[in-house]
């Protein structure tokens, strides 16, 4: 496989963008741009654990509905669902109905609400790399890293669910915390 794809503008992207405009759009303007806030870094993890064995553009296609049914992901709001809003939920088929999913993130939810106000991105944030080296072919960017293995480890020390070293390091490229656009995209 092929490190970069072509697109219909004539840049070079990651190959995994494919021919995708989703996929395109969110690589161009989201991925591996830093991402801050409580809020903003909730709902990424949320959203990477409901990725899970899962295709990423399931959940992009998804994203929508997402905020919708889970209030924004306004981690006050999400704390506050219930049995009733895990079985609204459960009956969403414009989301993914997974159970424990759902469980994890309300309950993750309850634990953000509980740390102080930046406490989550300031967290997350402490096992960004100081630096590293862009790849250079698909075949060089690891599944999981030290650091996220350390942050899944703690994350889960807190009490966090979904949070799995390889479901963290998705989370750490999509929201810039390393930069994994292979050598050649124009977004290096």
């Amino acid at each position: 496989m092929t490190s970069l794809a072509i697109g219909p503008d004539d840049r070079a992207r990651c190959a995994w963008v494919g021919d995708d405009a989703e996929y395109r759009r969110y690589h161009d303007e989201e991925w591996g741009t830093a991402l801050h806030g409580d809020r903003a870094l909730f709902e990424k993890m949320a959203l990477e654990g409901f990725q899970a064995g899962l295709s990423w553009i399931t959940i992009l296609r998804k994203r929508p509905r997402f905020r919708e049914v889970f209030a924004g992901f306004d981690v006050a709001a999400v704390a506050e669902f219930d049995e009733s809003d895990v079985e609204r939920l459960m009956a969403d088929a414009g989301i993914i109905r997974n159970r424990a999913k759902i469980e994890a993130t309300i309950g993750n939810a309850r634990i953000v609400r509980a740390m102080a106000d930046g406490e989550l991105d300031e967290l997350m944030w402490s096992f960004a790399p100081v630096s590293g080296t862009r790849p250079a072919t698909l075949s060089d960017v690891p599944p999981v890293t030290p650091e996220s293995t350390a942050m899944s480890t703690e994350l889960r020390r807190r009490g966090f669910r979904f949070v799995g070293p390889t479901t963290m390091y998705a989370l750490m490229q999509s929201t810039g915390m390393v930069d994994d656009h292979v050598i050649g995209c124009w977004r290096g």
